[in-house]
């Protein structure tokens, strides 16, 4: 199964995840089919367990896509529209929980019947050149389920990682907008207390002005009554 892209924009990539949704939801349908079926080991083609790493690996895939989804929202501008894909982020993460489940009960039952066969196997053809042919068989279905789950525990914790990154990096991001915040109410408080102290240098020019002009007056108005009172 091929996977799809996780670049574009945040409309491109949630179609490329709707789209993995689809075709992961139609394999794990397969897959259980397969498991109804009493031929389902004699069919050609992909085999279960090929099938199942292939699902596993389109949920982590469309878990990726979940986290980068996850961080475009939250540049985006307008509130409702941040919301309304925060849902939508979280409708497809949900889903692809929900096929993870799928996935691993599938495989839990299919590795218990797996077990029984080959208990079963071994008590009614010890010695028997058959039976000891489809031992071997058990044994490499019961490989490829085990390396099936180990690649699935890596790619896990990868996306594990990524939340925790996603996580810190939203967090550093509220830190610089509450930041950037404080800065503004300085400059802004520091506008004002320019703003204040020009007025202040204004009024103490006009005051000079005046205590001149006073002064000037009263000369004159003394120099008047001297020259009246002779």
């Amino acid at each position: 199964m091929d996977g799809a892209g996780g670049g574009g924009t945040l409309s491109e990539i949630y179609q490329s995840a709707k789209r993995l949704l689809l075709r992961t939801r139609d394999a794990l349908e397969r897959l259980e089919r397969l498991e109804c079926s009493a031929t389902a080991t004699a069919t050609g083609g992909l085999d279960s367990p090929e099938l199942s790493t292939s699902i596993r690996r389109d949920i982590v895939q469309i878990q990726s896509l979940c986290i980068e989804m996850d961080r475009l929202w939250r540049f985006l501008g307008a509130k409702s529209q941040r919301d309304l894909w925060r849902r939508k982020v979280e409708q497809v993460a949900e889903e692809a929980e929900s096929l993870k489940v799928s996935l691993d009960k599938y495989s839990s039952r299919n590795q218990q019947r797996m077990m029984e066969a080959k208990e079963k196997a071994e008590l009614l053809g010890r010695g028997d050149g058959d039976s000891a042919h489809v031992l071997r068989i058990f044994d490499d279905e019961v490989q490829a389920m085990q390396s099936a789950r180990n690649s699935s525990r890596m790619l896990e914790e990868s996306y594990a990682t990524g939340v925790a990154i996603l996580s810190k990096y939203s967090e550093q991001r509220e830190r610089l907008k509450k930041a950037q915040r404080r800065a503004l109410d300085v400059l802004n408080t520091v506008g004002l207390s320019n703003s204040v102290l020009k007025l202040v240098e204004r009024r103490h020019h006009v005051d000079k002005w005046i205590k001149y002009a006073g002064m000037i007056l009263t000369v004159i108005i003394l120099y008047a009554f001297w020259s009246w009172t002779r």
